[in-house]
């Protein structure tokens, strides 16, 4: 899901109508097992990345080494690497590849996107708690 779904749908769904706080309360449930659905779609796709940098790290190393095969290089449609470089030297290279380092954006905004919606269940998990406080805030100033 795209963040700016995930921020859209949250605007619509943690405002709190006062006028409904009974209606409100009802809704929480609801809410937090939207948002921890999403949630898990997201730590998964998260992992997912995590794998594939891993996996691309492998191949990028045996390509930086010569290691790869003919039929391997053609699979992965990469030229030869011709240059000899020092062992190393290796990771100074791994880290400014340009496959590797677009991964490495992916996961970073994955694992960002994955923060904002873990603290969108905290909003929600103290969401009851603000709806009590509202309920009490009413029974005081009508002086019950």
């Amino acid at each position: 899901m795209k963040l700016e779904d995930i921020k859209t749908a949250v605007e619509n769904d943690i405002e709190i109508d006062r006028t409904e706080l009974d209606q409100e309360a009802l809704k929480t449930p609801q809410l937090h097992n939207k948002y921890l659905n999403i949630l898990n779609d997201e730590k998964l796709l998260q992992f997912k990345y995590e794998n594939d940098l891993n996996q691309l790290r492998k191949y990028k190393w045996l390509h930086y080494t010569g290691k790869l095969s003919e039929e391997q290089l053609k699979e992965l449609d990469w030229e030869p690497f011709e240059l000899s470089i020092l062992k190393q030297d290796i990771d100074k290279f791994m880290s400014a590849d340009d496959d590797i380092i677009e991964l490495k954006s992916k996961l970073e905004f994955q694992r960002r996107k994955v923060d904002y919606l873990e603290s969108i269940i905290k909003m929600i998990n103290n969401r009851q708690w603000l709806i009590r406080e509202a309920i009490d805030w009413i029974k005081f100033t009508n002086g019950v």
